[in-house]
């Protein structure tokens, strides 16, 4: 008596209709995705902004001398005059939001006047202001309150 054995396998029309379903479900999904990473992307951007205004004020308490916050709206940089960079020694403190991981775009930056913002060796701020920037869709605002030198996040 013979046994015929059959192997369970998919057909090529079985296969391909997965692999329509499973691009439908894609194509649906990336523009939630694309939304979610610029969210992502700018809420990291603006937070990055918020620390490094901490971090300028506390040094210039800590060292007792002015420290500079220059936002370069036209390149998509700030930096922090009179503070070291971690990763190049001898450079100045520099954070470029146009390039990864943040790719924003730095809309404006108005603070009394100018793009920068000065903390005395009190750390307190020469004036008040906001710092906008833009990734995709997303906008947000950081603002520097003028009498306390707090910033914060819109």
């Amino acid at each position: 008596m013979r046994v015929r054995r059959f192997h369970a396998a998919f057909t090529l029309v079985e296969l391909a209709a997965v692999v329509v379903i499973i691009a439908l479900l894609a194509a649906m999904a990336m523009p939630h995705f694309a939304g979610a990473l610029a969210r992502s992307r700018a809420d990291a951007a603006a937070g990055r902004v918020r620390l490094d205004l901490l971090h300028a004020q506390e040094r210039a308490r800590a060292m007792s001398t002015s420290v500079w916050v220059v936002f370069d709206v036209a390149r998509g940089l700030y930096q922090l005059q009179g503070v070291p960079d971690l990763d190049r020694p001898g450079s100045t403190y520099e954070v470029r939001l146009v390039n990864q991981p943040y790719l924003a775009t730095l809309v404006s930056a108005d603070f009394g006047g100018d793009a920068t913002v000065i903390f005395n060796g009190y750390g307190d701020p020469d004036s008040g202001g906001t710092m906008v920037l833009r990734v995709g869709d997303e906008t947000r605002t950081v603002t520097l309150d003028a009498q306390t030198g707090r910033a914060g996040v819109q």
